[in-house]
């Protein structure tokens, strides 16, 4: 391939044709797990957001959340991330871009999202990602990308050593609710003050405090991202079928660790087993290590879908996907309008648990039609198309 001398970024748009659908659709309906997490955590002011005395349908619905959804949503979109900034770097060069000029725009678009998550975070939701994933994108660009083959073989072992981690915390666990059996303990959460202000103005001096230490938690998903890098660089996504025996392993196992990791806090979470407070905290320890697995084991089954399902059926939900920013921000502003104690307050209506689930479902609803009212105009979503200007300085 010739590489031109012209150190500006090509700036034309991807053609319609030459988007996967896997990508789109994994971002497009894993936003509704997103929803149905971050409702919940609006409207119970802790994190995680999980009702401590379910009764009747909310214990089902607590379980779900907690083998399907809680910490097993945020690592689809991490991957993601990864495996869009080798997508965003191979148009480029495919057009003829210089390496720096492939670079730049790299390092800006991600310079970029930080300044909108710190927006984000401090306006609107302290829970926020995109701050991270700025960081984590410009870390990337200077570091993974550059590398070759060798390099990105690393990310596998260090999986090894994450399923390793997942094993340890199940022997303590085991361990534990053996040497204490019995107790009344509830699912470990903390409580978030931006989530309980009486005002948006003491909620947002909370939030100033708050998302800098979120980020900085977060921050150890390098890895998830990481494995994105390596599976684009291998086309995973754009030519499923090629890669169908991996993809099926990939989604076994990854989703078989996640729902096994997530289910001794699901029994407790739906009150279906009482244990003590220690044993509890090492279930919330492999809830999360386990929870990792479904960031792969998500987007494996997407890729197997997108063989048998056709792509006009799930259109506007892959619609959604391609504008999962704009999305991902309404949601945000939708929990503080209908949820905060400030506002709306909706989450306190009868069974909390599922009112706020069915606000969730609905919320999603709104942007997938969103999404695909755009997409009939072929219009970019609100924040991606702020994002590419900045991004292009156009």
């Amino acid at each position: 391939m010739q590489i031109r001398s012209d150190p500006r970024p090509v700036r034309g748009p991807v053609q319609r044709g030459e988007r996967a659908l896997a990508p789109d659709l994994a971002r497009g309906f894993m936003l509704l797990f997103i929803a149905l997490a971050n409702s919940a955590v609006a409207a119970f002011g802790t994190q995680p957001g999980v009702e401590q005395a379910p009764e009747g349908l909310e214990r089902g619905f607590n379980l779900f959340m907690a083998t399907l959804v809680n910490s097993r949503a945020f690592p689809v979109f991490a991957i993601m991330f990864g495996y869009g900034l080798v997508q965003l770097a191979r148009r480029q060069q495919a057009a003829g871009a210089a390496p720096a000029a492939v670079r730049s725009v790299l390092l800006r678009r991600n310079a970029w999202l930080v300044a909108f998550g710190a927006a984000h975070g401090v306006l609107l939701n302290f829970g926020d990602f995109l701050g991270a994933y700025g960081l984590v994108g410009i870390v990337a660009t200077l570091v993974l990308l550059p590398r070759g083959d060798r390099v990105h073989r690393v990310v596998l072992w260090l999986w090894g050593c994450s399923a390793l981690s997942s094993v340890v915390a199940a022997a303590l666990l085991v361990s534990d609710a053996v040497r204490t059996p019995g107790g009344n303990a509830g699912v470990p959460t903390t409580q978030r003050e931006s989530l309980v202000a009486d005002d948006y103005f003491s909620a947002t001096l909370a939030r100033i405090g708050e998302w800098p230490g979120h980020t900085l938690t977060v921050l150890g998903f390098i890895t998830v991202v990481w494995l994105g890098i390596w599976a684009a660089r291998r086309r995973l996504l754009e030519d499923p079928a090629s890669h169908r025996t991996l993809l099926r392993a990939t989604a076994a196992i990854g989703l078989g660790v996640a729902v096994l990791g997530g289910l001794p806090l699901g029994l407790i979470s739906a009150g279906l087993w009482h244990t003590s407070a220690s044993t509890a905290e090492l279930a919330a320890v492999l809830h999360a290590t386990g929870g990792l697995f479904a960031g792969p084991g998500y987007v494996a089954l997407f890729g197997l879908l997108t063989l048998v399902v056709p792509r006009r059926s799930v259109a506007a939900v892959a619609a959604l996907g391609q504008r999962s920013l704009s999305g991902y921000l309404f949601q945000s502003l939708a929990w503080l309008v209908l949820l905060s104690p400030y506002a709306l307050a909706l989450g306190g209506i009868g069974s909390t648990a599922l009112t706020t689930g069915l606000i969730a479902v609905l919320v999603w609803s709104a942007t997938v039609l969103g999404a695909w009212h755009l997409e009939r105009r072929s219009r970019r979503g609100p924040a991606e198309d702020v994002l590419r200007r900045l991004t292009y300085r156009l």
